[in-house]
C-alpha cells in the first residue's frame, strides 16, 4: 500500500508537495531526447514516465532547463515552422549532451548505491527498535 507523501514542517506534517529534484530533470530531458528531438511541450508530456505525473512540473521550469542545456552545448534546437499554427522550438541532442547523459547514469547509479544502503540500514533499525 502506498503512503501519501508528506513533507515535514516542525512539529507538523502538511500536504505533499513536489520533491526537490529539479536537477533530476535534465537527464529525464536529454533521454527523451537521445530517443527522439521534439518540441517542449511534447517534452513535459513525456516527463511523466519519469513519474513526474503525480506532481507536474511547470512548463517554465522544462524551458529554461532546455535553454540552459542549449547554452551548455548539450542540445540544440531550431525553429519548426511546418505545420499550422505558430512555428516552435524542436529540440535536439548533440554529441556533447551524449556525455553528459552517461555522466549523470553514472552519477545516478551511485547515488541508487547510497540511497539503497541508507534504507536497508533504515529498515533493518526499525525492525530491531520496534
Amino acid at each position: 500500500m502506498a503512503r501519501e507523501r508528506r513533507r515535514w514542517r516542525g512539529d507538523r506534517e502538511e500536504e505533499a508537495c513536489p520533491r526537490r529534484i529539479h536537477r533530476f530533470l535534465e537527464p529525464c530531458l536529454i533521454l527523451l531526447l537521445h530517443c527522439n528531438e521534439a518540441h517542449g511541450y511534447e517534452l513535459l508530456d513525456g516527463l511523466k514516465q519519469f513519474g513526474f505525473d503525480r506532481n507536474p512540473v511547470d512548463s517554465g521550469t522544462v524551458y529554461r532547463i532546455l535553454r540552459d542545456l542549449e547554452e551548455r552545448g548539450f542540445v540544440t534546437s531550431h525553429w519548426d515552422t511546418g505545420g499550422s499554427g505558430p512555428a516552435r522550438r524542436l529540440y535536439q541532442i548533440i554529441e556533447e549532451g551524449d556525455h553528459y547523459l552517461a555522466w549523470w547514469v553514472d552519477d545516478l547509479r551511485e547515488t541508487d548505491q547510497v540511497l539503497h544502503h541508507f534504507l536497508g540500514m533504515y529498515d533493518t533499525h526499525m525492525e530491531e527498535h520496534q
